[in-house]
């Protein structure tokens, strides 16, 4: 199986690798991607790894992926960390299911430090306290952020997850935690909101999808005031998986919401956090 080729970190040998990952992966259906079980996939994912980890600035990523476009590969790019990504969770979640063991299970996963230090950060830098509430957008089969929010904050979660499945999936693992009576999970979208329950805080999942389309709908659908976060990847070709850096979200956060925070990663999280609250609505415009 073909390794990543990347021998420098040249612009010519980071393109051609994006190029070649493209190609591999580009006639991929979405259930050939959550199903299959060779190791062909989780090759094309070590290699993404790799690439996104290659130690370049930010002006130097902000070229290459600004600069040749190949939109299109990276959205397929996208496309595809996004449904591996599920893929990975769904697996972890059906494993705590058949655990004795669900806590150890879960804290044998291997993200579990990055959340564990990326949730305390969200508490902290929203300034929440005991039995506040958080509703956590596209949370996903497995949603450690929520379970990791309530079982060691004291807080009272609400997951959004847009597919019916992962929806019950992550119902069923937070049972098995005994954690059902803290966290709800709903399945349904960001047109749910805002929910009748309030919230403290909204927060957005950095593989929450679209994020520009989500962002412009609780411009719309949220009163003043209301605090939101949203992790996304600034560093960097980690800004690879997040194409909403390269397409506006930034401005369109200052326009609808102003920005009162922002947190950068510190080893192991990889996410920056950003942190606002809803300006007052803008007058409807004339006819």
């Amino acid at each position: 199986m073909e390794v990543c080729s990347i021998t420098d970190h040249s612009s010519e040998s980071i393109i051609e690798e994006i190029l070649k990952i493209y190609s591999s992966i580009k006639d991929l259906e979405d259930e050939e991607i959550l199903q299959d079980t060779s190791d062909h996939l989780k090759n094309v994912y070590q290699r993404l790894d790799d690439l996104i980890t290659l130690p370049i600035d930010y002006e130097a990523a902000e070229a290459i992926l600004n600069g040749h476009g190949f939109d299109q590969a990276l959205d397929t790019i996208i496309r595809f960390i996004y449904l591996y990504t599920i893929r990975l969770e769904t697996e972890y979640a059906n494993s705590i299911l058949t655990s004795n063991e669900p806590w150890e299970m879960l804290k044998n996963y291997s993200f579990y430090p990055n959340y564990c230090q990326l949730v305390r950060t969200e508490y902290q830098g929203a300034g929440l306290k005991a039995n506040d509430t958080v509703v956590f957008l596209g949370s996903g089969p497995l949603p450690v952020t929520l379970i990791l929010m309530c079982h060691q904050h004291g807080l009272k979660g609400i997951g959004i997850e847009q597919d019916e499945q992962r929806a019950e999936l992550s119902r069923k693992v937070v049972d098995k935690l005994g954690l059902s009576n803290a966290i709800e999970i709903i399945h349904g979208n960001h047109f749910q909101l805002p929910l009748s329950e309030g919230a403290d805080l909204i927060m957005i999942a950095a593989q929450a999808q679209p994020k520009k389309e989500i962002v412009e709908q609780l411009a719309k659908a949220l009163p003043a005031g209301t605090k939101i976060s949203c992790r996304i990847y600034e560093k960097g070709l980690r800004r690879l998986l997040d194409r909403s850096i390269l397409v506006g979200l930034p401005a369109k956060l200052a326009h609808e919401f102003k920005e009162c925070r922002r947190i950068h990663p510190l080893p192991p999280v990889y996410n920056t956090v950003v942190f606002a609250v809803r300006s007052s609505a803008a007058a409807p415009e004339r006819p």
